[in-house]
């Protein structure tokens, strides 16, 4: 069936279009009012790496794919695009480019969050005395005014996923982009601007709240771009979007595209995008998602968090008056690792790997330790299997590879407790590891806490969906969002953490053997 122009006349947009833009793949969903996926397409993401440490993504590809995903769900779900009331757009965070401003030529590839080239740097300056006098102002600021926007700005400890660093190397590295930002003819963008630039024809420049905050350059607590950081940082104020909610009419996407012009009415970035799927509204609200990383989202409400130890401030959503604020805190090499160990034929099938854990009564003592990722506290941290013996066999590698990711959930959601002062509610798990029944149960385990498994898992498609139907009228509230919720699993505790010591004492001793490599 067509998906442009119905014939006999203009059939009802009653439907929602969500795509998410992650690291391994496009995702188009099309849900109807009852947010059943009515049809899907699925394209994966091309990685480039020109050089070790540097990932990047080929824009032209990425918009390509984009678009191939879009037409072909309408198509899956017998449906015309005159019958899709929204689009909303969920991307991967920090992921970035720079283009002229008049040609919409780009200066580069998109940078990728997953990218180490400003390492170093990024290392350099954590550890600057610089910037531990600018911690101290800010630390005697708060003291004496208790205005909460003294409280470690977010600028004050640098990540590799963050695109600050990286876009100063942008000027540094590549003059074109140095010389156009000069005239003030150089766009920045993370992936939800460039794919809103390209629909509409390069007529709106914008992001959203949730995609500015996670570039660690949008500064949450005054919700404006740092012009502090930049000037620190070399990198002209002019090149940045405006910020709009995250449920917003941005424009329509030019009829010369879908043949017909269809409303963009949601930006929002995967893991915000995610807690808005999984109808994480309340303060307390815990959402853990486990792709190719993981990360723990609490909804702190209308309070923003300070970051500490490892847990950073975001924006979750804005719409209208309503601010909502998120704690996260994460942890790279889930997916990653799982994907590798099929690659060097540890298993067939990720869903064996379940069964093959459970097919034996514990590692035998052999410990995985994750970090195929230059951390940016140890770019020397070493990815290792340790404590092998020769009647090692690939069950117990596969499940030392599993026990490592819940010794890490249980490492983070102990954080989370002690810095997090929120009552926590029921944590609800998405990303395709959540899908892996011996990882959940052994989480729930350790962390002690009931988890609900939705039954589908592609929560950030859903989470821009439910922000464009939103906007669009498709749904009133989010009260009627919650009632479309489906939970196809929940965990709860089985055995007392106190079971799992001697193997997470083992585990991360292990940890410490890997530092420092």
């Amino acid at each position: 069936m067509p998906c442009g122009q119905p014939s006999g006349g203009a059939a009802p947009a009653l439907y929602v279009v969500g795509v998410d833009v992650g690291s391994t793949a496009v995702k188009c969903h099309v849900y109807d009012r009852a947010a059943a996926v009515r049809g899907s397409a699925c394209r994966k993401v091309e990685a480039l790496y020109p050089r070790p440490g540097w990932v990047e993504l080929d824009p032209e590809v990425l918009w390509r794919q984009f678009v191939g995903v879009v037409k072909e769900a309408v198509q899956a779900a017998g449906l015309h695009m005159r019958q899709v009331a929204a689009l909303g757009i969920s991307t991967q965070r920090s992921t970035f480019i720079t283009w002229h401003k008049r040609t919409g030529k780009p200066f580069h590839n998109f940078i990728s969050w997953q990218d180490l080239r400003s390492a170093e740097l990024v290392n350099s300056w954590n550890r600057s005395l610089l910037l531990k006098v600018i911690h101290v102002i800010f630390t005697v600021l708060h003291f004496f005014t208790g205005n909460d926007r003294y409280l470690a700005p977010s600028f004050l400890t640098f990540s590799t996923q963050q695109a600050s660093m990286k876009l100063s190397w942008v000027f540094k590295n590549i003059p074109e982009a140095d010389e156009a930002a000069k005239k003030n003819n150089c766009c920045f963008g993370t992936v939800d601007t460039w794919l809103l630039y390209r629909l509409t024809k390069g007529s709106v420049f914008a992001t959203d709240y949730s995609n500015a905050s996670s570039t660690g350059v949008f500064e949450p607590f005054t919700r404006c771009w740092n012009p502090t950081l930049c000037n620190l940082l070399s990198i002209p104020m002019s090149i940045y979007p405006p910020v709009k909610d995250t449920s917003f009419n941005f424009g329509s996407a030019d009829s010369e595209i879908f043949g017909v012009p269809i409303p963009i009415m949601a930006l929002v970035a995967d893991q915000q995008s995610a807690m808005f799927g999984e109808c994480c509204f309340q303060p307390g609200d815990v959402k853990l998602t486990m792709g190719t990383g993981g990360f723990w989202n609490v909804n702190t409400g209308g309070n923003l968090c300070a970051s500490r130890r490892g847990l950073y401030p975001l924006i979750g959503w804005k719409i209208g008056e309503e601010v909502v604020y998120l704690t996260e805190g994460s942890m790279s090499n889930i997916g990653t690792t799982i994907k590798w160990a099929q690659d060097i034929n540890l298993f067939t099938n990720v869903d064996e790997t379940a069964k093959m854990a459970r097919s034996i009564v514990d590692s035998q003592g052999v410990c995985f330790v994750p970090g195929f990722q230059v951390s940016a506290n140890d770019p020397c941290l070493c990815a290792s299997f340790m404590g092998l013996k020769p009647t090692t066999t690939r069950n117990h590698l596969v499940r030392a590879i599993l026990e490592s990711v819940a010794f890490r959930n249980k490492q983070l959601f102990d954080i989370i407790v002690k810095k997090v002062r929120i009552p926590l509610q029921t944590v609800r798990a998405d990303g395709g590891v959540s899908n892996n029944s011996f990882v959940m149960q052994m989480t729930s385990d350790l962390i002690n806490k009931k988890i609900e498994k939705p039954s589908n898992t592609d929560m950030s498609s859903l989470g821009a969906a439910f922000l464009a139907g939103l906007a669009s009228g498709l749904w009133t509230d989010k009260e009627q969002l919650k009632k479309l919720r489906r939970i196809e699993t929940v965990f709860e505790p089985q055995k007392d953490e106190e079971e799992y010591k001697p193997a997470m004492d083992t585990w991360m001793q292990a940890v410490k053997c890997s530092l420092h490599w």
